[in-house]
């Protein structure tokens, strides 16, 4: 089986995929308590996904018991410039490294079947991918294959690749050779901790996602409340500030797919422009994108509040245009970037 892992890797890599390591089902027994402590202080918010299915989220093994190893892969997407220079341009909004282009979930998805059938054409045995839409803990099954170790800011740290990566598995029936896991290599460093503009951290290695700038922007629904909103800046689709000051990125290599590279109009787009997309013309710009997915109305709503942060009074008039939209959260958001323009004119705190 060891000559067989070798070949996986080196196909892996054919594939696209940056790195590759094999873990055991079960090997995460750590997962059940950490996950019940999250449940328990509220910190999914309006995630309620995560408090279903939790018997398989916590245990990968009874996902599916046939399994006998889990082949865990990363895809680098690290950006070619730092996205921290973007939030500068209040005019504009910034949207999340990873979500510039096509949606990794089809193009990963795509390449864990291409090896999947590669494996099974090899050597036998079933299989079975997942890219992040299963209760599958990834990011734990990563660190257990040695793919990284979650950082203090929760994602997967590579000493190869930063953290700017994807991460996508293949379960088998193969017993296949496992790998070490990682260690922390985390040290004294608290830069992710640090940065985050809602302290969205109680502590290291825990996140509060009802704080979070990219759970707020994305997975949130409704009205953000109002003492978050000025923390929000111009981020209009999640946030990259914790993974962009990981000095492990030193290490990180380019993201190898086109498709992951971002698209010009999705750099720093004027928030004059998104703000007037209906329906139609949001599908449009964002067809294959995820962005997609959290609707006209979510993405509106977001850049009202990073036109309310903009302290530019020329998209006064974009806020006003808003005010009598037919949904009641871009109202509610039209209305406040309106009083913090006024306010910012006035030389007023909002």
């Amino acid at each position: 089986m060891d000559a067989l892992a070798d070949k996986l890797r080196a196909q892996a890599k054919a594939e696209g995929f940056d790195a590759c390591r094999i873990c055991a089902p079960d090997a995460v027994p750590h997962v059940p308590p950490r996950l019940e402590a999250f449940l328990e202080k509220g910190y999914h918010g309006q995630m309620d996904w995560l408090a279903e299915r939790t018997h398989w989220r916590s245990n990968p093994a009874a996902l599916w018991p046939e399994a006998r190893s889990v082949i865990m892969l990363a895809v680098s997407y690290t950006p070619e410039t730092d996205p921290l220079v973007a939030l500068e341009r209040k005019e504009t909004g910034t949207v999340s490294v990873y979500a510039q282009n096509k949606d990794y979930h089809d193009l990963v998805k795509k390449a864990l079947k291409r090896l999947a059938r590669w494996l099974i054409a090899e050597s036998g045995g079933e299989v079975k991918v997942f890219v992040d839409t299963a209760p599958v803990p990834e990011k734990a099954l990563g660190e257990a294959a040695g793919l990284g170790w979650q950082g203090k800011h929760t994602n997967l740290v590579s000493r190869e690749l930063g953290n700017w990566f994807f991460i996508g598995s293949v379960f088998t029936t193969l017993d296949l050779p496992k790998d070490e896991p990682e260690q922390d290599n985390c040290g004294s460093c608290r830069k992710c901790l640090d940065i985050c503009p809602t302290a969205a951290f109680p502590a290291p290695y825990q996140l509060d996602a009802r704080r979070c700038i990219s759970y707020l922007t994305i997975e949130h629904h409704g009205p953000v409340d109002e003492g978050l909103r000025p923390m929000l800046g111009n981020r209009i689709y999640g946030c990259d500030d914790c993974l962009a000051v990981c000095p492990w990125n030193k290490f990180a290599v380019e993201a190898r797919e086109m498709r992951l590279k971002p698209r010009e109009d999705l750099q720093s787009p004027p928030l004059a422009e998104l703000a007037m997309l209906d329906d139609t013309a949001f599908r449009e710009k964002f067809s294959g994108s995820p962005v997609k997915r959290i609707g006209r109305n979510r993405f509106v709503r977001n850049v009202l509040y990073a036109v309310g942060n903009s302290e530019n009074a020329g998209l006064l008039a974009t806020a006003k245009s808003l005010l009598n939209d037919e949904d009641e959260t871009v109202r509610d958001a039209a209305e406040w970037a309106c009083k913090r323009l006024k306010s910012a004119a006035n030389g007023q705190d909002g």
